[in-house]
């Protein structure tokens, strides 16, 4: 377009220079020709930009891979000159994300809108815009862009599968019965008052009742019985393989809008990597045992160190799937190594559930370990030789059996659900 507007532009100025040269009155007229099509076109591009409004309505800023992601935009005409032609470019970061458009003809104080589903196929967090307006006069000879620089985010959390039933090593703590049984130890759970009794720490006495009833009041206190669940994915470089990268950037075709909403993640296949497999195991182990009202928390070595705490609820549980929606295998501290740095996080009596795509034989020994500090340790293997790796956990998996350890085996392409729900986990005694 530009060289088209050169060349109009030296042909007024060579018609100028001919007519003052030849006093020719056609080449006179040629040039207030082509001068006034070069004013007329900038008139006509700068006015399409103009009395023109755009609005972007994100349906929601959370969504989960395998789910879509909405949008509606709008860009409507507030004045009596029409539109021709106006393109809006969109220039989100999300994968697959396709909401640029063009619009043809737009008339006097008319609008036009349009809608963009896709389904969410790589979690993290994305950036929605910025976008630009740009137009064009009926000769093509001016281009114009306005900057639409607003920007928001918008979270992919990982994908959940539902789990019907996760055995766990029992233990005193990490029944699944409330236990009302009173104890001589400071708790969180306190059952009620009594008089005081010599032997008892000032730390139980209740001032309130003491004063009430001018005698020393001591707070009864009862044992909980759940034990803090706490989930540690295997973050890594070491261990993890990723076969394909290209499918995670792969488009959705946009041509049925009732077929895209009605697709769940259930039918939603992650791809072929140890690292999208560990994350999913993790969410979905969370979701499961928040469910039951247990305390979960989460421990994670990835581009950055993650500890979030034991807590019970729906806002845990968005917690932690914020927490896995950035977290990458990026991490340089092996799994032992962490565990050796880290295990003061777990009282005696928590349950750990680690999710690694590990090969080593001497992880079998790193669990043996924690196990007798008093640690209830189950072991979430994802294979990594089903993902196109050279090493397999097979031999890890018995070993872990035969130690009389909790061991669960993931494969590429296994539904995650069932292998969580009925898979090979060992017999556990206490």
């Amino acid at each position: 377009m530009r060289n088209r507007r050169t060349i109009l532009f030296i042909l007024m100025v060579v018609a100028l220079i001919s007519g003052l040269y030849t006093g020719r009155e056609l080449l006179f007229q040629i040039t207030y020709l082509l001068g006034f099509v070069l004013i007329l076109s900038f008139l006509w591009a700068w006015s399409s930009l103009r009395w023109v409004n755009f609005s972007r309505l994100t349906r929601t800023r959370r969504t989960q891979v395998g789910g879509p992601l909405e949008e509606r935009f709008r860009v409507s005409n507030s004045s009596y000159i029409p539109k021709l032609w106006l393109e809006v470019r969109d220039y989100s970061n999300v994968p697959a994300h396709r909401a640029s458009y063009v619009i043809n003809g737009l008339g006097p104080n008319a609008s036009e809108t349009w809608r963009v589903n896709t389904i969410c196929q790589q979690r993290g967090r994305y950036q929605l815009g910025p976008m630009t307006l740009r137009t064009s006069d009926p000769f093509g000879l001016f281009t114009l862009e306005k900057e639409l620089n607003v920007t928001t985010n918008v979270v992919v959390y990982p994908m959940t599968v539902e789990i019907n039933n996760f055995l766990l090593p029992q233990g005193v703590l990490s029944g699944g019965e409330a236990i009302r049984r009173k104890t001589h130890y400071v708790t969180t759970n306190a059952a009620g008052v009594r008089e005081y009794a010599p032997g008892d720490s000032f730390n139980r006495i209740h001032w309130k009742s003491t004063a009430r009833r001018n005698r020393l009041i001591v707070k009864e206190f009862e044992l909980d019985p759940l034990a803090d669940v706490w989930i540690l994915p295997d973050m890594s470089i070491y261990e993890h393989i990723n076969r394909q990268e290209q499918a995670v950037n792969v488009s959705v075709r946009q041509a049925d809008l009732v077929q895209i909403l009605s697709m769940r993640t259930e039918s939603f296949t992650l791809p072929d990597s140890t690292e999208e497999y560990t994350v999913t195991v993790a969410a979905s182990l969370a979701q499961y045992f928040l469910n039951l009202d247990r305390s979960v928390g989460m421990l994670a070595y990835g581009q950055v160190n993650e500890i979030v705490q034991p807590d019970r609820g729906e806002r845990q549980f968005n917690k932690i799937l914020e927490t896995l929606s950035v977290l990458r295998a990026e991490g340089t501290m092996s799994l032992e190594d962490l565990m050796l740095t880290e295990a003061h996080l777990f009282p005696r009596g928590s349950t750990v559930i680690v999710v690694t795509p590990t090969t080593k034989e001497s992880w079998a020994a790193t669990a043996r370990n924690l196990q007798q500090r008093g640690l209830r340790v189950v072991t979430v293997l994802v294979n990594p030789e089903s993902f196109g790796g050279r090493q397999s956990s097979a031999k890890l998996f018995p070993l872990l059996q035969i130690r009389n350890m909790g061991a669960y085996m993931i494969n590429a392409g296994d539904d995650i659900g069932n292998a969580l729900s009925h898979g090979g986990m060992a017999p556990l005694t206490n």
